[in-house]
């Protein structure tokens, strides 16, 4: 038998008469961080009586943090709060009714007329099991109609979220009040759809503030504040990540110095929304923060090897997109870390997807490198071709890196060889390379249209 089937007719009878007061909602106010973290600020009139009582703020997050629930107001003195997050439900008061009697209802369907008998819940797991008189019956799953009669609501069942504090208050009378606390369920993240254009190499980017709730509550018209950055807490603390550059990928190739006209809060960049929003529970909301069209951009190639690494089969380099975010040749903003999806032109002018890549935290006036994907064309092929013992722990060791290019233009592409650790040496070279880091040879080696070229290099190391 199927629970939701049989109380879905369900009545209630006696419905939540507890007699405390209840707090309305005057303003609320949301800041919400990208890690699944939201500070709410929910400020609201309390008509307080002097003395003690229990005051019930509702609508609150159902997966709010009791241990971080601020209650600022004048002339009180908090006693204790309690959080009920145990929601009301049919299956819930079918399950609270577990060792007590109810009422159950049945009609015939041939004269409509309603029978009526008192039941024991024995049980409701994956079924619900009753006792009538000296019969144990178990609820079937089938069209005959039945309700069940509950005669109250189980204290400790609600009908939304609700957060209740007792305290103590100098005087009667209205007065002011901010319930502050962090909840999860609250998030959002930045994605980006840029579109490049080859013919003047340019690019038009929208940047769009993905919001989801999923905290069990809505929060209607709620003044937002969306905060870029990653704050610490215990159940996640911030660590180093491994970057997309890293992985050989692409990502921030040069962190920027610009100062922007964004607020800040500490180290954290702000994102106000322009107006006031309701943020329904189980629902994603996109607004726009960044609109550029025409700023410049590169396409070019990537290809990145280990020390010493052989490549049986030539591999496809990754395609790139490079450029700034600088205020007089970029974007002109920083950007939150989110994906950024690209787009380019077919022959009939209509957008199409060529791939995505993930940015980190980016400060104004940055370089970006961006792959999308494996180029189909262009492909490099490395060898070791020679390695010869210089003395006890030294070694010399000869690449050759094998570069095509099966389109019909010339192409660049950026050769990187890493694990130059130490005090390795190139003492010979085919083409003058620069040091991209302490660890990586960068060689900028241009293959002509449906051509091929050969890199050589050779390196002095310990290993």
């Amino acid at each position: 038998m199927h629970i939701s089937y049989y109380l879905r007719c369900l009545a209630v009878v006696g419905l939540l008469g507890t007699g405390t007061a209840c707090a309305a909602a005057d303003h609320l106010a949301i800041t919400i961080y990208n890690d699944n973290l939201a500070l709410v600020q929910d400020s609201r009139t309390l008509d307080l009586k002097a003395g003690r009582q229990r005051i019930e703020f509702k609508n609150v997050s159902a997966q709010i943090r009791p241990e971080t629930v601020s209650l600022t107001a004048t002339g009180i003195g908090i006693v204790e709060q309690n959080f009920d997050f145990d929601l009301l439900s049919p299956a819930k008061m079918m399950e609270k009714a577990v060792g007590h009697m109810v009422t159950l209802v049945r009609v015939n369907p041939a004269t409509g007329a309603e029978t009526r008998q008192q039941a024991y819940v024995l049980s409701t797991n994956n079924g619900v099991v009753l006792k009538i008189g000296d019969q144990i019956e178990v609820l079937r799953d089938d069209t005959l109609p039945a309700r069940v009669i509950f005669d109250k609501v189980p204290d400790n069942l609600r009908a939304e979220p609700t957060l209740s504090i007792t305290l103590n208050a100098d005087g009667a009378g209205a007065r002011p009040a901010t319930l502050s606390y962090l909840t999860p369920g609250l998030g959002w993240r930045a994605d980006y759809v840029a579109l490049y254009d080859e013919t003047d190499s340019k690019i038009d980017v929208q940047g769009w503030v993905t919001l989801s709730n999923t905290s069990g509550t809505t929060f209607g018209e709620a003044e937002t504040v969306l905060v870029a950055g990653q704050p610490s807490t215990i159940d996640n603390p911030v660590e180093t990540q491994q970057t997309w550059q890293q992985q050989g990928r692409g990502g921030l190739v040069k962190a920027g110095t610009e100062t922007g006209g964004r607020a800040r809060l500490g180290d954290y960049y702000l994102y106000p929304l322009s107006e006031r929003t309701t943020i329904a529970n189980q629902q994603t909301k996109q607004v726009s923060f960044l609109d550029v069209h025409k700023a410049a951009a590169t396409h070019g190639y990537d290809y990145r090897l280990g020390w010493m690494q052989t490549v049986e089969q030539p591999t496809s380099a990754h395609s790139v997109y490079r450029f700034s975010n600088s205020a007089k040749a970029g974007l002109g903003d920083q950007l939150p870390a989110g994906i950024m999806r690209f787009y380019l032109r077919d022959k009939n002018g209509a957008p199409q997807f060529i791939g995505e890549s993930r940015i980190d935290h980016t400060p104004m006036g940055s370089e970006l490198s961006l792959a999308t994907g494996d180029a189909f064309d262009v492909k490099v092929q490395s060898t070791v071709e020679n390695r010869t013992a210089l003395s006890l722990f030294r070694w010399k060791t000869t690449m050759r890196y094998k570069l095509s290019n099966a389109l019909p233009k010339a192409v660049v592409v950026n050769l990187m060889q890493d694990g130059l650790w130490g005090d390795t040496r190139i003492t010979s070279e085919s083409q003058k390379s620069h040091r991209r880091s302490a660890d990586t040879a960068e060689w900028s080696v241009t293959v002509p249209a449906n051509g091929k070229v050969d890199v050589t290099a050779t390196f002095d190391s310990k290993y």
